[in-house]
């Protein structure tokens, strides 16, 4: 059984970064190896800004939990996402997390280059004084989702990955105390990166 050593726990779901399997819509533009690379950046990235919270936090992954990985151990607990969609994987996840007893719960992505710690530190901050914290994409859907109880309906009928996901998702918290907090670019397509210094080294 794990214990707990905090009220909070981040989330974070990855793909099991393999060529041909993770950003594929960046790779019809940079190619197979270079899509990979940037992955491995990017989780990089998502590493260097969740060590040092101050929750607990779970790595889910998509295919299997390697022997080896660049999340240490003694902070990341490594699990694995269970579901047909993405939506059921959420909710599953979500669902374990409040049977131990988790109290403000955050959900992102591993491809996110434009977050920071203190925008994670801030939401789990404005969760205390609301029910649900939510991180809107550019792209129409969300990098973040936070909540303190399960609300299954937020993961059902939506089509996953699309520019519907973030208001499909508003209209089931229509009664609802949230916070919407700043917009960002989550990686998906090569516009996403193309004007950003950070991955020019990858594209030369």
């Amino acid at each position: 059984m794990e214990r707990n050593i905090s009220e909070s726990l981040l989330i974070i779901f990855t793909k099991n970064p393999e060529i041909g399997k993770v950003k594929t819509r960046l790779a019809v533009t940079t190619g197979n190896e270079t899509a990979l690379n940037i992955y491995k950046f990017l989780l990089q990235h998502t590493l260097s800004v969740t060590s040092n919270l101050n929750t607990d936090k779970w790595i889910y992954y998509s295919e299997e939990i390697p022997e080896k990985d660049i999340w240490p151990s003694e902070i990341f607990s490594k699990k694995l996402q269970q579901g047909e969609d993405l939506g059921e994987k959420m909710e599953n996840a979500f669902r374990e997390a409040f049977k131990h007893n988790y109290e403000k719960v955050i959900i992102i992505g591993s491809d996110l280059y434009d977050i920071v710690q203190n925008d994670l530190e801030n939401a789990f901050l404005e969760l205390e004084k609301n029910d649900f914290v939510i991180g809107p994409a550019k792209d129409g859907g969300y990098y973040l989702l936070g909540m303190k109880s399960l609300i299954p309906e937020l993961f059902k009928n939506k089509k996953w990955s699309s520019s519907s996901v973030l208001s499909d998702t508003l209209k089931d918290l229509k009664n609802k105390k949230i916070k919407l907090l700043e917009t960002r670019n989550d990686i998906d397509e090569f516009h996403d990166i193309k004007n950003e210094p950070a991955f020019s080294k990858f594209l030369n």
